[in-house]
């Protein structure tokens, strides 16, 4: 609550927050938009594998020309990494090889990361913040999109004294997306192919997030900043308005739909045959939790707090994020108080490879939100008990069997003796990852 006043005396001071910002997509052109109207934060270096569109970027969100000319724009990450005028690197690729490459160029040069990335923080995260430990800096989530914002609720639930029952986010989904591709998605979105295009959207990034992969990886870094649990045969997406939060997410022996109390779950703004649920949580945020005494649970009465019959079970939620146009929380909690806004404490959940169709041997996977595969979330030991790959793994790799259509893609099951040597970093970090954090480690508070 105090970051404003933290930047104003910085910047009152001349010592403006300095940023590496690397991957100007949609969430990276979202946070510069904030920038010209921020005092005391700078974007000192713009990295991204198109320069010039970079610019175009920066002038489509409002930037003068005084402030482009001002800022360095490159295609070489590394050496901006390298610059003493960074205070934060934001990296925002959307690509798990390259940031988990960045994350570690950025610890080894003593700078903090906010990981917009959560691809790669879903991959390897545990061990890029045991890293940034190492190094004396600091490893965070990005605060606007949804791992952030929930892992700030549970936290509130946590300090407050009350059980965290459930936690997670609104998306719409129906099973039949899970089969979704690049071809089919924008039907789904409402829109023509041609509409997407002049829009500047992506159909394999917008399709990880109708296919359930994108809501998967989410979850799979929520649960590993919170200690919260994961379901054990996936997410559920149960249809639910905000009204029946805490009446649906309860245990099933409370009449809920959870195994037990304290997990991750996806609800979903469309009923099973299409229909929009009442008061959807769509484009938000959620954690259900349990009173524990019959006071609290009568001040929830009392304040207008929706609880299920009994009163005891709560929801608090937010029904928007704003993603990039947030990002500014992270940078300045960060730099100035060397605090992450969420960041990976375990290893509790994964994301899995699951086959959109029949795949044939000699295939090569395409990765999040492709033609062939598509990321399930499972408990972190259940995915390595079955040996199964990771979904930010799943490119480039070619099939040395066949698959059939709803199989966990295993790591016996892919060579990649043709990938690069970036994908190949991130397959070694990755493995570390495992080897370190493959035990279940308890946490204080977990529920």
């Amino acid at each position: 609550m105090n970051l404003s006043h933290l930047l104003a005396a910085r910047a009152d001071a001349g010592r403006p927050v300095r940023v590496l910002l690397i991957g100007a997509g949609k969430f990276g052109s979202m946070f510069l938009s904030q920038v010209p109207h921020t005092r005391g934060i700078e974007v000192a270096a713009i990295a991204d594998l198109r320069p010039d569109g970079a610019r175009a970027a920066c002038r489509a969100v409002g930037w003068d020309e005084a402030l482009i000319a001002a800022t360095r724009f490159t295609d070489d990450a590394g050496a901006e990494l390298r610059r003493d005028d960074i205070d934060v690197v934001i990296e925002a690729t959307g690509n798990p090889p390259a940031g988990i490459a960045h994350a570690r160029a950025a610890f080894a040069a003593g700078k903090p990361v906010v990981m917009v990335n959560v691809e790669a923080d879903a991959l390897a995260g545990p061990l890029l913040a045991a890293e940034a430990d190492a190094a004396g800096v600091t490893y965070s989530l990005a605060y606007g999109d949804q791992p952030a914002l929930v892992a700030e609720t549970v936290d509130w639930a946590r300090a407050c004294g009350f059980s965290v029952v459930a936690a997670g986010k609104g998306t719409k989904y129906l099973p039949l997306y899970h089969g979704v591709t690049p071809d089919t998605v924008w039907q789904h979105y409402g829109l023509t192919a041609e509409q997407a295009r002049e829009g500047g959207m992506n159909p394999q990034m917008f399709n990880s997030f109708l296919d359930g992969t994108k809501s998967a990886i989410e979850m799979a870094a929520i649960a590993n900043a919170t200690g919260l649990a994961v379901p054990s045969s996936g997410l559920h997406f149960p249809a639910c308005g905000v009204d029946d939060l805490p009446h649906l997410l309860r245990p099933r022996a409370a009449g809920g739909v959870l195994e037990r109390s304290g997990m991750v779950e996806v609800v979903s703004s469309l009923e099973r045959d299409g229909r929009p649920a009442f008061r959807d949580l769509r484009w938000g945020v959620y954690a259900v939790f349990e009173a524990p005494n019959d006071y609290a649970a009568a001040c929830f009465a009392q304040y207008g707090l929706r609880t299920d019959a009994s009163g005891r079970y709560a929801a608090m939620y937010k029904p928007y994020h704003l993603i990039g146009l947030e990002l500014n929380v992270s940078v300045l909690s960060v730099a100035l108080r060397g605090e992450p806004t969420g960041r990976p404490r375990g290893f509790a959940g994964d994301v899995v490879a699951l086959a959109k169709r029949d795949l044939a041997a000699g295939e090569v996977l395409d990765g999040e939100g492709g033609y062939t595969v598509w990321g399930k979330l499972l408990p972190a030991q259940a995915s390595l008990a079955a040996g199964a790959l990771p979904i930010g793994l799943a490119h480039h790799a070619r099939l040395r069997r066949g698959i059939a259509e709803g199989e966990v893609v295993g790591w016996d099951d892919v060579d990649f003796a043709a990938a690069g040597s970036a994908l190949q970093t991130a397959i070694a970090a990755r493995r570390e990852m495992e080897r370190r954090f493959a035990a279940p480690r308890a946490e204080a508070g977990a529920a």
